[in-house]
């Protein structure tokens, strides 16, 4: 749970060198998990920039209590909650924070409002969460765990596994919450969740995450009137609200204390993952204020590691973000309706032979009408 560092220990002609990969480095003092443990050595590191260029901000009040206000207005409007969230780490955290607000009743005009966790891998990911709590959650989780308290269930808690249940949610009028991926929109159940909401100025789209730059999070963050959805453009009328500080990545002084716990200076720092503008201030951040050898190379570099010098030093270009290409509507109808058509087959065990019969041809005669040919994509 949460993300690890990777230690690699490479030898060539009885030369070996340490090389650290940090992996997503996590924020300190997060719920639920423990603080990301330190690593003491490498010969060369290659690290996470995500926020590089950033302090995260705070709120003035507290999680909870910023997430609660944020739910009360929304239900006293009569509409619904849409929290775009990763799978693993970040709805868990959400969760643990909506069952402080039910336990304390702080929002007594609706203490029973229903939450949907509307993500098969979040569900799967939540019993993963209880099934290793010892190892993983803070001293804070484990205690209401030594109190028999699960500190990610409570009442009018749903979860979302078949695309009938997700279908359902939407159709049921009663406000609500619903958290869903992909964090960022670009693919999975939330952009059908999207589609139904963001409509409403009633709603709101609560986002909880880092949103890259040209994914439909960032789009709708930034302020766009209208965002395509499923290839439909669609007039944005919903809140766009966001909660400051709750990344589960490390801001500039976070990054600095994981780089800095090294007990003796790494040969060379690489640093990647992050907008092409960030990893360049952090890496020379790195240089100029820590005494670092740092650089933030281009995909197609290449680093010798025993001699510790460059062979290539590629030059950027722009790589244009391509949004991912879930199933269609249409598509899933498609397989509503082959759910449809299996229960029939099912119900229809008691029918005469010379029916089944009939039925079974129709059958065929459809699969026959959209068979692929046999010789397409066979090798020559």
């Amino acid at each position: 749970l949460g993300s690890a560092s990777i230690e690699l220990w490479l030898s060539e002609h009885d030369v070996e060198k340490k090389i650290v990969f940090s992996g997503d480095i996590g924020n300190k003092n997060q719920p639920l998990l423990r603080d990301p443990i330190y690593t003491k050595s490498a010969d060369y590191v290659v690290m996470e920039s995500t926020y590089g260029d950033r302090l995260h901000e705070k709120p003035k009040c507290g999680y909870v209590e910023q997430l609660t206000d944020i739910i009360r207005e929304t239900l006293l409007r009569g509409g619904n909650l849409v929290i775009p969230s990763f799978a693993v780490g970040r709805t868990q955290v959400l969760l643990y924070f909506i069952k402080q607000i039910k336990e304390q009743n702080l929002i007594p005009e609706f203490p029973s409002f229903p939450v949907y966790v509307d993500s098969p891998m979040a569900v799967r990911a939540i019993s993963i969460f209880e099934d290793n709590s010892d190892s993983c959650y803070d001293e804070e989780a484990k205690a209401l765990l030594a109190k028999g308290i699960n500190p990610l269930s409570f009442p009018n808690l749903h979860l979302s596994i078949t695309t009938e249940e997700s279908i359902a949610i939407n159709d049921e009028a009663t406000p609500k919450i619903i958290i869903s991926a992909s964090g960022m929109c670009d693919a999975g159940r939330i952009k059908h969740h999207l589609k139904h909401n963001i409509t409403n100025p009633k709603s709101t789209i609560l986002f909880v995450g880092y949103q890259a730059e040209g994914t439909l999070g960032r789009r709708l963050l930034d302020g766009a009137q209208k965002v395509k959805i499923f290839g439909e453009e669609i007039a944005v009328s919903a809140s766009i609200q966001r909660m400051d500080g709750m990344s589960g990545h490390a801001d500039q002084k976070g990054l600095l204390e994981w780089i800095d716990a090294f007990e003796e200076k790494p040969k060379m720092v690489f640093v990647v993952h992050g907008e092409d503008s960030v990893t360049d201030t952090f890496a020379d951040l790195l240089v100029n204020e820590h005494g670092l050898k740092a650089m933030a190379p281009y995909s197609g570099t290449q680093f010798d590691l025993v001699s510790g010098e460059f062979i290539r030093i590629a030059k950027g270009k722009k790589i244009e973000h391509q949004e991912a290409k879930p199933a269609s509507d249409s598509y899933t109808k498609l397989k509503i309706a082959q759910k449809r058509l299996e229960k029939v087959i099912e119900a229809s065990r008691g029918l005469t032979n010379k029916d089944l019969e009939k039925f079974t041809k129709e059958i065929n005669d459809l699969c026959r009408q959209y068979q692929i040919p046999e010789t397409e994509g066979k090798k020559k």
